[in-house]
C-alpha cells in the first residue's frame, strides 16, 4: 500500500517491470560512488554530490593548485551567470558558456575539442537565463547531450558537437508545445536537465511568478525522436487527484507548480522524485482558494508511465514563495537498528522533510501546526502548515531582539527601525506593510542542493539573510506604470533603481543614456542575460512602459492594460545597513553536517566572510551564497558559492577550513570531481554576476601538484 498526505492509494507497483530500460550508467546511488566520472548532474541519479575518491585528502588539501583555466566565451565582454555543474565522462568535460554555448574540453587539460552555438540555430530570439546543468545518453555508438536553452530542448552529438537532426526538428524541441495549454505567449524555459530513464528524460521547467503564468507539468521525452511520451498534470484537471484542492477554473487558469529544480531518480524501484515550487501568483492566492496540490510538494512518479505513486506537500497553499529548491537526495539511512531507503528534501525554510521513498511515509513525525490567516481582501491562508518535530532546521528559522548587530550604531539603528516595523513568523501571510522574511526567499537551502555520504550524513550550506517582504495595492495608473508595477518593479524596483546586491539587476533611472528605443524594445520582447522575454505584452504596452521608465510618457489610459489580482509584489529586496551589509549579526551564511541516522546537527560553520570586516567574537562572518557541496571519502568538502568568491575545502568530520584561493569571479555553481588517468580533478565553474559580483566566463580545474 502506497502513503501519501491524503490517504492511502491500493495502486500496486506493477510498473517496476519497466527498470529493464535503464542502461548501464542508471542504476541505484552507491554504484555510482567509484566510477571515474561525473556522469550525471550532482553527481549520480540520487543527487548525492559525493564521490568515493581519497587523492584529494583533509591530510593533503593544503597542496592544490590550479591545473587548467578555460574561457568558455574567449574574451568577449559578458553580463551573464555561470551556474553549470558540468559533467564528465571518459575524460570529456562538458559544460556551458554565460550566453549558453556547450562545449566539450579535455578534462586533464582544459583544451577545447568544439563548441555548439545555439544561437547559430535558432530561427527566434530568446532570453538565455541561466543552465545548471546537462543529460549524457548513450545507446551503443550514439552519444549524446540533452541540454535547454530558454524554452528550447536540444540533443547535440557529444562526439562532435552537431544536433541530432533525428531529434524534435532538426535537433531541438519547442518547450512551450505539448503542455496541454497555449503558452505562446507565456514565459517559460528551463533551468536544470532534468532526469534520464532508459530512453526518457523526464523535464519540469520555469515558468513565470506573475500574471502571465504557465503550468509548470512535468514531462517524459523520447531521448531519440523528443515525442513526449507522457505529462503528469501538477494542477489536475477534472477527474484527477487533487482536483478538489483548487478552483473549478484553475486547470486552465493557474500557472506554477512546477519542478524546475530538477529530479532524483530510483531506478530500483522505478520512481522520479519531482520537487514543485509554488502556484502563480506567488504571493496571493485569492484566486486559488485551496490546498493547492500538487505546488510545493515531492511528488513520486512511476519513471515510465508518469503515474503518481504518492505525494507529500511541505506547504499548502503557498503565500511565500517556499519553492522546494532542489532535488531530495535519497539515501540509505539507520533507524532503531535497520536500514531505510529515505528521502531527504531540504527547503529554502531550513527545514528538512525526510521520508520512506518507497511509501513516502515520514521517517519521523511531521505535524500539521496551526498559522495565522491572512487580512488581505479575498484571501484565504491555509489554516495549518507541515513542520518536521524531529529533524532539526540546519539554517537559523528565525530572529529575534538578541541577533541586534553589534559591529556599528548606524547597524543597530537599522535593525530597530526593520524591527519595530514588523510583523514576525514564518508562516505570517504578507501584507501590504512591509515585514522581514527569514530566511530570505532564497533560503535557507538553494538550489545548489546537498551533499550526503553513505554513513548518511549530509552537508549543506545556508543563506541567513533577512529579506523585505510586501504586497502592495495595485493602483491603475497611466498604462506605462501600470505595466511597469505589475511587471517589472519585482526585479527593478518601484522607484527604478535596481538591485545589484540580489542579481546584478541594473538601475533604469539612466537607460535611455545606454539603450536605444529599438534595443529597449527588443529586450522587453525577447529577452537578455537573466531577464525573461514578456511576450505577452502588446506593442502598445511595451511602448508605454519604456516612455515610463525614460519619463517621456504621454499619459495614456490603463483600461486597457489587465492586472488580475487587487495586489502587486513590492520587488526583491533585502534588510541592510548603510554599510552594505545585512542588519542581523554574523553568521549571514554556514554550512552544516546533519547526521541523518540520529536526526542530529554534527557541526555548523560559517561559510566565507567578509575580510574587510572585524567583529569581535565574530572572526568569520559567513556570506550569501549559490552552488552547493560536493563531499568525499577523503573526508573533504569542496565548495565555492559564497559572495567573497573564494573557493574552499573543508574536512567533512569535524568543519575544519583547509584551504582556500580566491577565483577569478564568484563561483555561483556546484562542483564536479572526477579522474583521470588516475589524478583526481575538481572543477568550479566561475560566472559572477550575483551578488555585486563582476560576470565572468571561466571554469577553473584544481588537483595535487606533481
Amino acid at each position: 500500500m502506497i502513503y501519501n498526505q491524503n490517504g492511502i492509494s491500493f495502486k500496486s507497483l506493477f510498473f517496476l517491470i519497466g527498470l529493464s530500460l535503464c542502461f548501464s550508467h542508471c542504476s541505484p546511488e552507491k554504484n555510482h560512488q567509484d566510477d571515474p566520472n561525473w556522469a550525471f548532474y550532482q553527481g549520480d541519479p540520487a543527487r548525492n554530490q559525493y564521490k568515493n575518491f581519497d587523492q584529494i585528502n583533509a591530510g593533503n588539501a593544503s597542496q592544490l593548485v590550479k591545473l587548467w583555466e578555460y574561457s568558455s566565451e574567449k574574451g568577449i565582454e559578458v553580463s551573464n551567470q555561470i551556474q553549470c555543474n558540468p559533467l564528465v565522462i571518459n575524460g570529456v568535460l562538458y559544460g556551458t558558456s554565460p550566453s549558453l554555448k556547450l562545449f566539450a574540453l579535455d578534462a586533464k587539460t582544459g583544451s577545447e575539442k568544439w563548441v555548439f552555438d545555439p544561437s547559430e540555430w535558432l530561427d527566434d530570439k530568446y532570453g538565455t537565463g541561466v543552465n545548471r546543468g546537462l543529460n549524457f545518453w548513450q545507446k551503443q555508438d550514439d552519444k549524446r547531450i540533452l541540454y535547454s536553452v530558454g524554452p528550447n530542448l536540444f540533443a547535440i552529438n557529444a562526439e562532435t558537437g552537431e544536433p541530432k537532426s533525428s531529434f524534435g526538428e532538426n535537433g531541438v524541441v519547442n518547450l512551450k508545445k505539448g503542455l496541454d495549454k497555449d503558452i505562446e505567449n507565456s514565459y517559460y524555459g528551463n533551468n536544470t536537465p532534468g532526469a534520464i530513464f532508459g530512453n526518457l528524460l523526464i523535464l519540469g521547467g520555469r515558468t513565470s511568478e506573475g500574471a502571465d503564468h504557465a503550468p509548470g507539468h512535468i514531462r517524459a521525452f523520447n531521448v531519440e525522436t523528443g515525442q513526449i511520451e507522457w505529462i503528469f498534470h501538477t494542477i489536475p484537471f477534472p477527474g484527477e487527484f487533487g482536483y478538489d484542492t483548487w478552483p473549478d477554473s484553475a486547470f486552465h487558469k493557474s500557472g506554477g507548480a512546477n519542478a524546475w529544480a530538477g529530479f532524483s531518480v530510483d531506478p530500483e524501484l522505478g520512481l522520479v522524485y519531482a520537487p514543485t515550487g509554488s502556484a502563480s501568483f506567488d504571493f496571493y492566492g485569492g484566486d486559488r482558494h485551496g490546498q493547492n496540490l500538487f505546488a510545493n510538494s515531492i511528488i513520486a512518479l512511476s519513471a515510465k508511465t508518469g503515474e503518481r505513486v504518492w505525494h507529500f506537500q511541505i506547504r499548502h497553499h503557498d503565500l511565500w514563495d517556499r519553492d522546494l529548491p532542489a532535488p531530495p537526495n535519497l539515501v540509505t539511512i539507520q533507524k532503531d537498528g535497520q536500514p531505510i531507503q529515505a528521502l531527504a528534501q531540504i527547503s529554502k525554510s531550513g527545514h528538512l522533510f525526510v521520508l520512506n521513498r518507497e511509501t513516502g511515509e515520514p521517517i519521523y513525525p511531521i505535524e500539521e501546526v496551526e498559522v495565522p490567516p491572512s487580512t488581505l481582501e479575498g484571501e484565504q491562508a491555509w489554516p495549518t502548515q507541515p513542520v518536521p518535530s524531529v529533524y532539526p532546521q540546519f539554517s537559523r528559522g528565525s530572529i529575534s531582539e538578541v541577533d541586534i548587530p553589534i559591529r556599528s550604531e548606524q547597524a543597530q539603528i537599522a535593525f530597530q527601525e526593520a524591527w519595530a516595523a514588523e510583523t514576525y513568523g514564518e508562516f505570517v501571510p504578507p501584507t501590504v506593510n512591509p515585514r522581514i522574511l527569514f530566511p530570505g526567499m532564497d533560503g535557507g537551502g538553494e538550489w545548489g542542493g546537498a551533499s550526503v555520504d553513505p554513513e548518511g550524513i549530509m552537508y549543506v550550506n545556508s543563506n541567513e539573510m533577512t529579506w523585505k517582504f510586501q504586497l502592495r495595492e495595485y493602483v491603475p495608473k497611466s498604462l506605462g506604470q501600470s505595466v511597469y508595477q505589475a511587471n517589472c518593479q519585482n526585479c527593478h524596483a518601484q522607484d527604478l533603481t535596481g538591485n545589484s546586491i540580489y542579481g546584478n539587476i541594473p538601475n533604469l533611472q539612466d537607460v535611455s543614456i545606454r539603450r536605444t528605443l529599438d534595443q529597449m524594445k527588443e529586450i522587453i520582447q525577447n529577452g537578455k542575460s537573466i531577464m525573461p522575454p514578456f511576450a505577452h505584452l502588446s506593442i502598445e504596452e511595451v511602448d508605454a512602459v519604456i516612455g515610463f521608465i525614460t519619463g517621456k510618457e504621454e499619459k495614456t489610459s490603463s483600461d486597457s492594460f489587465e492586472w488580475p489580482y487587487p495586489y502587486v509584489f513590492g520587488g526583491y529586496g533585502k534588510y541592510l545597513a548603510e554599510d552594505g551589509l545585512p542588519i542581523i549579526r554574523p553568521p549571514w551564511g554556514q554550512l552544516t553536517a546533519v547526521d541523518l541516522n540520529t536526526a542530529e546537527i554534527k557541526w555548523q560553520v560559517p561559510l566565507g566572510n567578509v575580510d574587510s570586516l572585524q567583529v569581535e567574537g565574530y572572526p568569520v562572518t559567513g556570506t550569501e551564497n549559490y552552488g552547493g557541496p560536493v563531499s568525499t571519502s577523503g573526508d573533504v568538502i569542496f565548495i565555492a558559492a559564497t559572495a567573497d568568491e573564494k573557493f574552499r575545502v573543508f574536512q567533512k568530520s569535524t568543519g575544519k577550513l583547509l584551504w582556500e584561493t580566491q577565483l577569478p569571479t564568484g563561483g555561483y555553481a556546484t562542483p564536479a570531481t572526477y579522474m583521470v588517468d588516475g589524478k583526481q580533478y575538481v572543477v568550479i565553474a566561475c560566472g559572477g554576476g550575483k551578488l555585486g559580483s563582476e560576470s565572468g566566463d571561466r571554469y577553473v580545474a584544481f588537483g595535487l601538484g606533481e
